[in-house]
């Protein structure tokens, strides 16, 4: 083992950010360990990852299971001789109107997005108490500020993990080398959608701009090497949360007719329950085929288009009231 090498969990590696930011540590020559419930894909990538200089073990794992987690944190520190950081990645999501959503999906994906999280955090602390530091980096994204009309669990999820962030870095502030970061990315190109569970009867695809996940683990690397409290990845992430704190009626009356009016005119789809109870055979590679993969600056154009659109329908929402 090289001198200075990582230790570092990856909740959520088989796909999509996940297994970007495995690829991400694996370049640095880290020593990771790859939690998911796909043990085919982690056996893939795990593979991926040695080839690229890492030391590598995969565990099955569950996050909405406590014991499974518990048995990850276990394996961790005795693979690495001590964990440095966790990172929480693994998340599901649901759309649908909130009463045609069953509450077993909608509990799902409480379980999952954030009582997975607080597992995480809850199984490693004693590891970063006992050897007096350590990172837990919760992957949270930009649900975290703003409400998503159609997934009421999975804001409920987000919004609570703000909360419990906050709670968690206020408790250990007595513990200055222990570092609870929260990212907040906007919306990705990542299989995640083509994994969601889908009560809305219609074909769904996520909200452009959609940015690169590598880009999203370039910047958790970064978190990795010198953490702090809070990081918004990209600028739609920053205008998203500013206009939800300055408009908030104005912002969800947006987001609740851009999706709406999606959802009138796309293909019907049979309803489903994605990869929320077990993992799917299919959308196991980084990117979802969504966006435009390796080129932040060409969002630009996308985002600018964006900003106008909203800016348009503000308008419209608002002549209304007149």
């Amino acid at each position: 083992m090289k001198d200075g090498t990582k230790t570092i969990v990856i909740t959520g590696a088989s796909s999509g950010v996940g297994r970007a930011i495995a690829l991400a540590f694996a370049e640095r020559g880290e020593r990771l360990i790859l939690a998911s419930r796909n043990v085919v894909a982690l056996e893939e990538l795990a593979t991926e990852c040695w080839r690229l200089g890492a030391e590598v073990k995969f565990v099955e794992t569950d996050v909405s299971n406590y014991r499974s987690v518990i048995n990850l944190a276990a394996e961790a520190d005795e693979f690495g001789q001590g964990i440095d950081v966790w990172i929480n990645n693994a998340g599901v999501l649901a759309v649908g109107n909130f009463e045609s959503t069953p509450m077993e999906i909608n509990t799902q994906v409480i379980h999952t997005n954030l009582l997975g999280y607080m597992h995480g955090a809850h199984a490693v602390l004693p590891y970063f108490k006992k050897q007096k530091k350590g990172i837990i980096i919760n992957n949270i994204s930009i649900g975290g500020f703003l409400p998503v009309p159609f997934g009421a669990a999975y804001s409920a999820s987000k919004f609570g993990l703000r909360g419990f962030g906050a709670a968690l870095k206020t408790e250990l502030s007595s513990f200055p080398s222990i570092h609870i970061c929260d990212a907040y990315p906007a919306f990705l190109d990542t299989p995640g959608i083509q994994h969601a569970a889908n009560y809305t009867g219609k074909q769904i695809k996520p909200a452009p701009p959609v940015y690169d996940p590598v880009r999203i683990a370039q910047s958790i690397v970064s978190l990795a090497e010198r953490p702090k409290p809070e990081l918004m990845i990209g600028s739609t992430s920053v205008l998203l949360r500013l206009s939800h704190s300055l408009l908030p009626t104005l912002t969800r009356k947006i987001a609740n007719a851009v999706i709406s009016n999606y959802l009138k005119h796309a293909k019907p789809m049979e309803t489903s329950s994605g990869n929320l109870f077990n993992p799917v055979g299919f959308g196991n590679s980084v990117h979802g085929g969504w966006g435009l993969p390796g080129k932040p600056k060409a969002h630009r154009k996308f985002i600018a288009g964006g900003l106008l659109a909203v800016a348009a329908l503000g308008f419209l929402i608002l002549g209304r009231k007149d």
